[in-house]
């Protein structure tokens, strides 16, 4: 430490208390021992490592070191710190919302607030606590529902992730909120190096299906494993006429819940009312907030598994025709937004569709707006195929110069292939194209730096 002083020519002074921090950067000239610095890792509840975690310094002294970036490995470091300064770090990461949460994590959070089956975790409790009250209700089933329903884009009192240390012992396991778990680590005296661990937690992640970083991709490796189909009476539509058209029951055995995008052709029809006919399905179910965009988002659960006779009306959907069309030109089922997914009593996932006069359609060619967009460190790009087969997804810049090629056997139905920024060069305007034997289709997106 060292005093700077200043004197002018009329004999004012003052002076100012600093520091040199002298350090062997080129050689190992120095044989004294090494600068103090601070360490860790951040994984998740199941070792995962948690990439692009922003982890900042802050101290009682000068030159803090900037907040670093965790990488695939989970790491960080903060080096050449000053011995005997005191230091807190505090791990921060609010993106993705959506990452790792659907209409199941609503079911497990169910069951647990009625105590059918607890949550079984410190850290699942934490993540269940959606609104950040300390405590777990069924405003936090409806914080969440509003988020896969795209009524919510972000949390509203909570972050998408947190952080607890990782060597902290939680007094009571089944209440973390009984006590206070510290969210960021405090050193006092910093001396050597001292190591800073943290456990992540995804909000809203209740079964651990969250990716935590590119190489890990989501835990979630449930493949569907049965169908989950609406029928509808299929029929031609008259331009200014009304109809209210059933989704009804096919093979509603035993449901949990599900979640969709009902998409429809604003140019043919015109949305005037949704009505939900089964026990706990009502306006809450359903997001109408993106009607101008052609879709309605809708997520159902029930804590008990759910069985209905066949053709009983699920929900209703009430339409105006603005054109001459057939109905099963003008609706389809869809992942644009909220992912169409269902979940049985014995955790199998259901493909979700729709059948026309008992006639089951995989929907249309459709490439779909990639999400989120902007994007800043990886994104999703979903497309509907009406059959199985061979897609290639082709991204370019604006001068037409091919970044990526992604070419594979997509199932008929909706896929998505998840994009990094680490797979792409520069920044700015990109275009993405899906091609088929059949079809062709051209999107454009936004990275940035």
């Amino acid at each position: 430490t060292v005093d700077v002083w200043i004197l002018d020519v009329n004999g004012n002074w003052a002076y100012v208390s600093t520091y040199i921090l002298v350090q062997d950067n080129v050689a190992p000239f120095c044989n004294g021992p090494a600068g103090a610095s601070i360490a860790g890792g951040i994984e998740n509840e199941e070792a995962d490592y948690v990439e692009e975690v922003m982890v900042d310094l802050e101290g009682d002294v000068p030159g803090i070191p900037d907040g670093e970036m965790t990488g695939v490995g989970g790491d960080y470091q903060f080096d050449n710190l000053i011995a005997g300064a005191n230091y807190v770090v505090t791990p921060e990461k609010n993106d993705d919302p959506l990452n790792g949460v659907t209409t199941f994590d609503i079911v497990l959070m169910s069951k647990h607030i009625l105590g059918i089956t607890e949550l079984d975790s410190p850290y699942k409790l934490i993540a269940a606590d959606i609104n950040n009250s300390g405590s777990i209700t069924t405003l936090d089933m409806v914080a969440l529902r509003k988020l896969i329903l795209f009524i919510d884009t972000e949390f509203q009192n909570n972050t998408s992730w947190r952080f607890v240390e990782a060597d902290f012992v939680f007094p009571n396991p089944q209440d973390p909120f009984a006590s206070t778990f510290p969210e960021a680590h405090t050193v006092n005296g910093l001396e050597g190096t001292e190591i800073a661990d943290f456990i992540a937690v995804k909000t809203g992640d209740l079964n651990g299906s969250a990716v935590a970083n590119i190489a890990a991709g989501s835990s979630d490796d449930r493949n569907a494993n049965g169908d989950l189909v609406f029928g509808i009476e299929d029929q031609d539509m008259v331009a200014g006429e009304t109809y209210t058209v059933d989704f009804n029951a096919e093979d509603f055995n035993a449901v949990l819940g599900y979640q969709f995008t009902l998409g429809f052709d604003m140019n043919a029809v015109e949305v005037v009312d949704v009505e939900g006919k089964i026990a706990g399905l009502n306006a809450e179910n359903f997001g109408m907030n993106m009607i101008s965009e052609g879709v309605i988002t809708t997520s159902w659960n029930s804590s008990d598994a759910v069985s209905l006779e066949s053709n009983e009306t699920v929900f209703s959907v009430t339409f105006v025709a603005t054109q001459n069309a057939k109905l099963s030109d003008v609706i389809n089922i869809n992942s644009r937004y909220t992912a169409a997914e269902g979940y049985d009593n014995n955790v199998n996932k259901l493909n979700i569709g729709l059948a026309f006069n008992g006639q089951v359609v995989a929907g249309e060619f459709e490439l779909y707006q990639n999400q989120p967009n902007p994007f800043k460190s990886e994104t999703v790009i979903g497309f509907n195929l009406p059959e199985a087969g061979t897609a290639t997804l082709t991204v370019y810049d604006v001068s037409g110069k091919v970044l990526r090629v992604y070419s594979s056997d997509y199932a008929q139905g909706y896929n998505e292939v998840e994009i990094s920024r680490a797979e792409l060069s520069g920044a700015g305007v990109l275009y993405y194209q899906l091609d088929t034997e059949n079809d062709s289709a051209t999107k454009k997106m936004i990275l940035i730096d």
